[in-house]
């Protein structure tokens, strides 16, 4: 129990040891789902993954969801649209943090996606999904949202 005349240490961002994630499982109306394939020169380079990106210390998650959606793959998400559906985690690795990677189910979005930094993209049906190539943690959130 604290005692209330003594002052609780609080976290702050300064002292944070992992880094926060957003990532979007655009879905369409016939249920396919839209991957993007990392581009050559980037960690898991030609491996799919849901897009997505690093959630600046000034955004909440979704802010930061429509920002990455925005600059990786061209569309804007309606922020309604934009459902938490689950996270994985990933140990820290050499010279990066622990990472945690939230997965979001985005279902409606203005614009018309398109590969801006390099990649490629595609649409995929859930089984389609289960069998590309992907990174650790993209492949654990396909296996629970799809199966």
């Amino acid at each position: 129990m604290v005692e209330p005349d003594r002052e609780v240490e609080k976290n702050t961002d300064a002292s944070r040891t992992w880094l926060p994630v957003v990532a979007g499982a655009v879905m369409n109306p016939e249920g396919y789902c839209l991957m993007h394939r990392r581009p050559p020169g980037k960690a898991y380079a030609g491996l799919w993954e849901f897009p997505g990106g690093k959630v600046e210390h000034t955004e909440k998650p979704v802010e930061s969801l429509i920002r990455e959606l925005g600059e990786e793959i061209g569309i804007t998400p309606l922020a309604e649209a934009c459902r938490p559906a689950l996270f994985a985690e990933q140990a820290a690795g050499e010279g990066r943090p622990d990472i945690v990677l939230m997965l979001y189910i985005v279902d409606a979005w203005h614009g018309t996606p398109q590969a801006l930094e390099g990649g490629e993209i595609g649409w995929f049906s859930p089984a389609e999904v289960q069998r590309l190539p992907m990174p650790p943690m993209d492949r654990d959130l396909a296996e629970r949202l799809f199966w």
